[in-house]
């Protein structure tokens, strides 16, 4: 963990505590805090363990947002991410910490996403990167950036369950209070008219979760929503960013990962338990999602099948 000068107390303290408490339930983590003394209001201030120095040797550097992004970010800081990056660290931001990856160059050609009050912004100032306001967190591969504070919650704990697995994700997600996935993305977040009263259709979906196995249509989704086709799918982007399709099979490659996870149940059978029909369709929304086969992320995610893991 990075403590830049100027550092946003809250972007350094979520991803410390998250790496803390997982350190704790016995999760393979060596947590510290690099760089220099930082003073944060009348309270007090972070002391580091350890100076900039030991960051070099860091498989994972995790950088916060700075109060004032337009300070340029100190040349040393900017040369350590440069050498973590091309040993092959994986580099994280935190919300606002994007400006400084993409200050080093590191987001170059590549998706990205930070605060959406700040998407144009880091658009404007850095034309290269592929700015996303809709998700809460960007993974692609070695660098990952999370949107506003709290998402810095739903990229570590992505983190988490990418290094251990879902069970090990979901425990640490009990122990923090939070949910292990967080639906939708950025898009509910965005100013935008106020909510009419009864208008969410939050109830909506969580009676999908419960019955993902089950075949419904706009028309079914309609009637329950007691609106038209065309209101529901207004109504539905407008609070997760996408269609009733797009979420409800996005929920359903969630459901099928945690069975590939946490169970030795064939793909058909989990291809049926989660509603994507067949084994054929499951490897396509699979590899869609996440770039592997079903075969291939049960060998990479399952904690017991993990390399060095007993």
């Amino acid at each position: 963990m990075l403590a830049l000068a100027d550092a946003v107390p809250l972007e350094l303290a979520i991803p410390l505590e998250v790496f803390w408490r997982a350190a704790e339930l016995g999760l393979a983590y060596d947590v510290r805090l690099c760089g220099a003394p930082m003073t944060v209001g009348p309270f007090g201030g972070w002391h580091p363990s350890q100076d900039l120095g030991w960051a070099e040797q860091a498989d994972t550097l995790v950088v916060p947002g700075r109060y004032d992004e337009d300070a340029p970010t100190e040349p040393d800081v900017l040369q350590l991410l440069r050498r973590a990056a091309s040993r092959g660290a994986r580099l994280v931001s935190v919300c606002g910490g994007a400006f400084t990856l993409a200050e080093a160059g590191l987001l170059d050609d590549l998706p990205a996403t930070t605060h959406w009050y700040r998407t144009g912004r880091l658009q404007r100032t850095y034309p290269r990167v592929r700015v996303d306001q809709r998700p809460l967190f960007v993974d692609s591969g070695q660098v990952l950036t999370s949107a506003g504070l709290a998402a810095g919650l739903d990229l570590c704990t992505h983190l988490v369950r990418a290094d251990h697995g879902a069970a090990a994700a979901a425990r640490l997600a009990r122990v923090l209070v939070i949910a292990p996935h967080r639906e939708g993305g950025q898009a509910q977040f965005v100013d935008g008219p106020p909510a009419r009263p009864g208008g969410s259709l939050s109830e909506l979906r969580a009676a999908l979760l419960e019955r993902l196995d089950e075949r419904v249509t706009l028309a079914d989704l309609a009637r329950q929503a007691r609106c038209s086709e065309r209101t529901l799918l207004r109504r539905f982007r407008a609070e997760t960013g996408q269609s009733p399709l797009q979420w409800l099979t996005a929920r359903r490659v969630d459901a099928a990962r945690m069975r590939l996870e946490t169970t030795d149940e064939t793909i058909d059978d989990i291809a049926h338990r989660t509603g994507l029909g067949t084994a054929a369709n499951l490897r396509q929304q699979l590899k869609a999602h996440v770039g592997l086969s079903p075969q291939q992320y049960r060998r990479t995610h399952r904690p017991a099948h993990r390399p060095g893991m007993t």
